[in-house]
């Protein structure tokens, strides 16, 4: 082990040289370099006792240049997204956002998974009958019936359902 320090520690520089040539930038050629050794160091039992170790770390160090870009992309493609800002009138989208996904949530699963399937995911009825393993005509009832319940409860309208008499119960009037 101390061999192997001894021979990671010798080919430091010619890592931050090499870093500096990838990355153009200092800092980051620091952090690659500081990165190369900790993996090496975790991977010791990986190297091959005999073999280039410079040619072993250089392809540690490229390979983490590599992953760091692609990280970077991400984040860039990430940060280019449009994401509310919080100007006027955006938070009440959020807020009525927050209320669909409630409601949906409160839906039967087999109603949750017919309007995913035609309305989320695009397809059509006989596909989604497919998927779901039923008949189109019974995802064509399901997603009706959780379009109505939906747009229903995120007007705060009562159910017609709930207001009609619960069979087996007298009801009871109020004298006026």
């Amino acid at each position: 082990m101390a061999l192997f320090q001894d021979t990671l520690l010798e080919n430091l520089p010619y890592l931050r040289a090499y870093a500096r040539r990838l990355s153009r930038d200092r800092a980051m050629a620091d952090d690659l370099v500081q990165e190369t050794a900790f993996r090496a160091l975790c991977n010791v039992d990986k190297f091959m006792p005999g073999t280039n170790m410079k040619a072993w770390l250089s392809a540690i160090l490229r390979n983490q240049f590599y992953d760091e870009l692609r990280s970077r992309s991400r984040i860039a493609a990430y940060a280019a997204i449009p994401h509310p800002t919080g100007q006027a009138g955006e938070q009440e989208s959020l807020l009525e956002l927050r209320d669909f996904e409630q409601e949906f949530a409160m839906l039967p699963a087999v109603q949750r998974e017919a309007l995913s399937l035609v309305g989320a995911s695009g397809f059509s009825y006989e596909e989604a009958a497919t998927i779901a393993g039923c008949p189109p005509g019974t995802i064509k009832s399901r997603v009706c019936r959780a379009r109505s319940t939906l747009e229903r409860r995120l007007r705060d309208e009562t159910p017609a359902q709930s207001l009609a008499p619960i069979p087996g119960v007298a009801e009871f009037q109020i004298a006026a």
